[in-house]
Protein backbone atom coordinates (compact mmCIF):
# COMPACT_ATOMS: atom_id res chain seq x y z
CA UNK A 1 0.00 0.00 0.00
CA UNK A 2 0.93 3.82 -0.79
CA UNK A 3 -0.88 5.74 1.30
CA UNK A 4 0.42 8.70 2.60
CA UNK A 5 -2.20 10.23 4.79
CA UNK A 6 -6.40 11.58 5.29
CA UNK A 7 -7.48 13.70 2.09
CA UNK A 8 -11.29 14.00 3.54
CA UNK A 9 -14.21 13.25 5.20
CA UNK A 10 -17.81 13.57 3.99
CA UNK A 11 -20.94 14.61 6.18
CA UNK A 12 -24.23 14.50 4.86
CA UNK A 13 -26.71 16.86 5.62
CA UNK A 14 -30.43 18.38 5.40
CA UNK A 15 -29.56 21.77 4.71
CA UNK A 16 -26.16 22.82 3.99
CA UNK A 17 -26.50 26.32 4.92
CA UNK A 18 -27.59 25.86 8.69
CA UNK A 19 -24.68 23.12 8.75
CA UNK A 20 -21.89 25.69 7.17
CA UNK A 21 -22.66 28.10 10.04
CA UNK A 22 -22.17 25.04 12.67
CA UNK A 23 -19.03 23.63 11.26
CA UNK A 24 -17.39 27.39 11.13
CA UNK A 25 -18.47 28.11 14.57
CA UNK A 26 -15.67 24.82 14.72
CA UNK A 27 -13.28 26.76 13.15
CA UNK A 28 -13.76 25.39 9.50
CA UNK A 29 -13.70 27.72 6.45
CA UNK A 30 -15.18 27.17 3.17
CA UNK A 31 -12.25 26.68 0.43
CA UNK A 32 -14.25 25.25 -2.78
CA UNK A 33 -17.72 24.87 -3.72
CA UNK A 34 -18.76 21.62 -4.78
CA UNK A 35 -20.40 21.60 -8.19
CA UNK A 36 -24.34 21.17 -8.02
CA UNK A 37 -24.39 18.65 -10.60
CA UNK A 38 -21.51 16.46 -12.09
CA UNK A 39 -20.70 13.84 -14.88
CA UNK A 40 -22.10 10.10 -15.01
CA UNK A 41 -18.81 9.06 -14.80
CA UNK A 42 -18.37 10.92 -10.94
CA UNK A 43 -22.03 9.73 -10.35
CA UNK A 44 -21.55 5.84 -10.70
CA UNK A 45 -17.86 6.71 -8.96
CA UNK A 46 -19.84 7.01 -5.91
CA UNK A 47 -22.71 4.69 -6.42
CA UNK A 48 -25.13 7.08 -7.58
CA UNK A 49 -27.97 8.20 -10.71
CA UNK A 50 -27.00 11.58 -11.80
CA UNK A 51 -27.39 14.25 -8.65
CA UNK A 52 -27.47 17.34 -7.72
CA UNK A 53 -26.30 18.45 -4.55
CA UNK A 54 -25.01 21.73 -2.75
CA UNK A 55 -21.52 21.47 -0.70
CA UNK A 56 -18.28 22.80 -0.10
CA UNK A 57 -14.60 21.98 1.08
CA UNK A 58 -14.21 22.96 4.65
CA UNK A 59 -10.68 23.67 6.16
CA UNK A 60 -9.79 23.31 9.99
CA UNK A 61 -6.46 24.97 9.38
CA UNK A 62 -4.64 23.72 12.42
CA UNK A 63 -1.56 21.61 13.03
CA UNK A 64 -2.62 19.01 11.44
CA UNK A 65 -5.22 20.25 8.70
CA UNK A 66 -8.80 18.62 8.02
CA UNK A 67 -10.92 18.46 4.76
CA UNK A 68 -14.41 18.21 5.82
CA UNK A 69 -16.51 17.48 2.58
CA UNK A 70 -20.11 18.86 3.44
CA UNK A 71 -23.08 17.84 1.14
CA UNK A 72 -26.82 18.38 1.34
CA UNK A 73 -28.04 15.86 -1.65
CA UNK A 74 -30.64 17.32 -3.48
CA UNK A 75 -31.81 14.94 -6.02
CA UNK A 76 -31.91 12.30 -4.60
CA UNK A 77 -32.54 13.27 -1.09
CA UNK A 78 -33.00 11.84 2.09
CA UNK A 79 -33.41 13.12 5.56
CA UNK A 80 -33.16 10.26 7.66
CA UNK A 81 -31.40 10.73 10.93
CA UNK A 82 -27.63 9.45 10.45
CA UNK A 83 -28.18 7.15 13.04
CA UNK A 84 -29.65 6.16 16.46
CA UNK A 85 -26.76 5.19 18.52
CA UNK A 86 -23.02 4.90 18.17
CA UNK A 87 -22.70 1.48 18.28
CA UNK A 88 -23.68 1.06 14.89
CA UNK A 89 -21.59 -0.36 11.58
CA UNK A 90 -19.37 2.04 9.84
CA UNK A 91 -17.78 4.96 10.93
CA UNK A 92 -19.34 6.55 13.94
CA UNK A 93 -17.78 9.79 14.89
CA UNK A 94 -15.44 12.46 14.14
CA UNK A 95 -12.66 13.34 16.97
CA UNK A 96 -11.45 16.96 17.23
CA UNK A 97 -8.41 17.85 18.87
CA UNK A 98 -8.71 20.96 21.34
CA UNK A 99 -6.32 22.69 24.16
CA UNK A 100 -9.63 24.19 25.74
CA UNK A 101 -12.10 21.58 26.30
CA UNK A 102 -14.14 23.34 28.94
CA UNK A 103 -13.85 26.47 27.21
CA UNK A 104 -15.16 24.79 23.79
CA UNK A 105 -17.95 23.10 25.95
CA UNK A 106 -18.83 26.56 27.50
CA UNK A 107 -18.91 28.36 23.92
CA UNK A 108 -20.61 25.78 22.19
CA UNK A 109 -23.78 25.42 24.54
CA UNK A 110 -24.02 28.94 24.54
CA UNK A 111 -24.68 28.34 20.16
CA UNK A 112 -27.18 25.76 21.54
CA UNK A 113 -25.34 22.69 20.29
CA UNK A 114 -26.93 19.47 22.15
CA UNK A 115 -24.34 17.31 24.53
CA UNK A 116 -24.84 13.36 24.85
CA UNK A 117 -23.18 14.22 28.80
CA UNK A 118 -20.70 15.92 30.15
CA UNK A 119 -17.28 15.48 29.30
CA UNK A 120 -15.46 12.52 30.85
CA UNK A 121 -11.66 11.27 32.16
CA UNK A 122 -10.21 8.24 30.75
CA UNK A 123 -7.06 6.91 31.30
CA UNK A 124 -5.02 3.64 29.98
CA UNK A 125 -2.22 2.43 31.67
CA UNK A 126 0.81 4.54 31.54
CA UNK A 127 -0.62 7.18 29.94
CA UNK A 128 -1.97 10.67 31.32
CA UNK A 129 -5.87 11.19 31.01
CA UNK A 130 -7.41 12.61 28.41
CA UNK A 131 -10.85 14.46 28.81
CA UNK A 132 -13.66 13.81 25.69
CA UNK A 133 -17.29 15.12 25.17
CA UNK A 134 -19.72 14.15 22.25
CA UNK A 135 -21.79 16.12 20.91
CA UNK A 136 -24.22 16.60 17.65
CA UNK A 137 -24.16 18.41 14.77
CA UNK A 138 -27.71 20.06 13.62
CA UNK A 139 -28.71 16.85 11.74
CA UNK A 140 -27.09 14.96 14.66
CA UNK A 141 -24.19 13.44 13.17
CA UNK A 142 -21.64 12.96 16.73
CA UNK A 143 -18.55 14.81 17.01
CA UNK A 144 -16.25 14.91 19.84
CA UNK A 145 -13.80 17.08 21.35
CA UNK A 146 -10.50 15.39 23.02
CA UNK A 147 -8.04 17.44 25.30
Amino acid sequence: MNIKGLVHVNINCSDFDRSAKFYELLGFQKVFDVPPKNSIEVAAAVGMPPYTVKGALLLLNSETPFLLDLLEWQEPSDISPPYPHLYHLGIARIALRTDDLDSDVTFLKSQGVEFLSEPATVQLDGQPETRFVCFKDPDGTILELVE
